[in-house]
């Protein structure tokens, strides 16, 4: 489907006509409030951020070749674009796709089809130096004239709203309810690991989803704002094509920022909580870096990104360290090549997806079992979120630390990587820990992560977990 906010929004036969002015600095969330959906949100840790709502265009893609139907969508738009501006407030197209191709955009991910991308209506883009406002319109009968009183109409809405809103209280969470069974995990673990030994399998990264009854109705903007002050270090993301739910998330780990033929890229896995102390930072640090199966986990993603990255070009893999985030650290090796020619970011974005971290080894093996295994439709979960340019350029995240959440309900995602010595009992307290970054937000900071056997049972509060070991899936 394509957003069907206008009938510009449906059709691929027209001009693209961006127009930009310069504004004072606004609150982004009064921003999305003046302005019906589709909403969009990207913020990278490096300062730049892009806020838009409505459609003046949406492409979409289904099933193996949705890249490169986006892809192609696209360069239709952007060939026939008449902008007046460059930099960081140039004209993109921001979005994401599936997990998985054959994605069906069942509850709760209606709304959400294998991939879409949208250039917003209007469009707020902040740097450290300034704010930037947008209008964009897309469609045969375009002109620049239109767009320009456009652009003057919207500046005028803008002048109004205020700088600062505050993000308000969390919903609060009544109850939470996971979709599989503690002797379910147990019994996918165990059969993973037995299909590791067995020699076809490396490792899968197995997912749990968890269902959330919260007090009030949600509004996603404003945890996404205090998400911002808990973790400035992550890239934020949102998209919400209709009213009914958005998709958001606080992920720490970089896909892939492509500029020009320069490619930079990661491998993040294993992680450790953060100490209390400098001397216990650094201990849990050392504990991280001398784990066995962390290093094996890591040494598996760097090889595999290696792998898919040299026949585009020279990689080169950096030196491996510690990234400190506000409550977790994790094992991060930095990794770029440079391409041979000119490529599109969703060249790459193909290439990579899914990098081990999110999915196993060998890729095609390991989204066997994950198909066969879970009992749940991943949807948008673990998959790329970002934006490319008329240039082909861009940037992606892996949408972990993530949820879908509308009205007074949520549905949140974790990973665990299994590999061969992997204890299913400490696997399942691991990976529910991961919830909290998304469930400190939602609930004023208790951790409610029900852990009945039975999902259909009355859910159960449990004390807060002590440690927080939010690894990269």
């Amino acid at each position: 489907m394509e957003f069907a906010h206008s009938s510009a929004a449906t059709s691929l036969d027209g001009t693209l006509v961006t127009r930009t002015c310069e504004v004072p600095d606004v609150s982004y969330r009064a921003f999305l409030s003046a302005h019906g959906t589709p909403h969009v949100h990207w913020s990278t840790p490096d300062g730049v951020e892009v806020v838009g709502s409505g459609a003046a265009v949406a492409v979409t893609g289904t099933g193996e070749g949705r890249f490169e139907t986006v892809r192609e969508r696209a360069g239709s738009v952007f060939d026939a674009m008449d902008a007046d501006a460059s930099g960081p407030a140039r004209p993109r197209m921001l979005g994401g796709v599936a997990f998985s191709p054959d994605h069906g955009a069942a509850p709760p991910w209606s709304g959400f089809p294998a991939a879409q991308f949208l250039l917003p209506e209007r469009q707020l883009t902040r740097t450290d130096e300034t704010t930037f406002l947008t209008v964009s319109r897309y469609g045969p009968d375009v002109t620049a004239e239109s767009v320009e009183a456009a652009l003057d109409a919207a500046r005028e809405d803008v002048a109004v709203l205020p700088a600062m809103v505050p993000s308000g209280d969390p919903p609060g969470v009544v109850g939470t309810a996971h979709l599989t069974t503690r002797e379910e995990w147990h019994g996918m673990v165990e059969t993973a690991v037995d299909r590791i030994e067995s020699g076809d399998l490396r490792k899968v990264v197995l997912a749990l989803a968890l269902t959330v009854d919260l007090d009030a109705p949600v509004d996603v903007p404003s945890v996404l704002e205090r998400l911002r002050r808990t973790y400035p270090e992550c890239y934020r993301f949102l998209v919400q094509p209709t009213d009914a739910a958005g998709f958001f998330g606080a992920p720490p780990e970089r896909l892939v920022r492509l500029r020009d033929r320069a490619v930079e890229t990661e491998a993040l896995a294993g992680s450790a909580a953060r100490g209390d102390t400098p001397e216990a930072d650094a201990d849990l640090a050392a504990e991280l870096v001398e784990s066995e199966k962390i290093q094996h986990e890591q040494g598996l993603v760097v090889d595999a990104i290696r792998d898919q990255l040299e026949p585009l070009g020279a990689v080169a893999v950096g030196d491996q360290h510690v990234h400190r985030l506000a409550t977790i650290q994790h094992l991060r090796t930095p990794i770029e090549a440079t391409l041979d020619d000119d490529r599109h970011v969703l060249d790459i974005v193909s290439a990579l997806h899914p990098t081990p971290a999110v999915g196993g080894l060998p890729p095609d093996v390991a989204q066997r079992v994950i198909h066969e295994t879970e009992s749940f439709d991943r949807g948008w979960y673990a998959a790329p979120v970002g934006w490319f340019d008329a240039g082909g350029d861009g940037e992606f995240a892996v949408a972990i630390r993530s949820g879908v959440a509308g009205g007074r309900e949520a549905t949140l995602f974790a990973g665990n990587g299994i590999v061969a010595d992997s204890d299913p009992a400490a696997e399942w307290d691991e990976v529910r820990l991961k919830y909290r970054p998304i469930l400190d937000e939602l609930g004023h900071g208790d951790d409610v992560t029900a852990d009945t056997d039975d999902p259909a049972e009355a859910v159960e509060r449990t004390e807060r977990a002590t440690g927080d070991d939010s690894t990269a899936e």
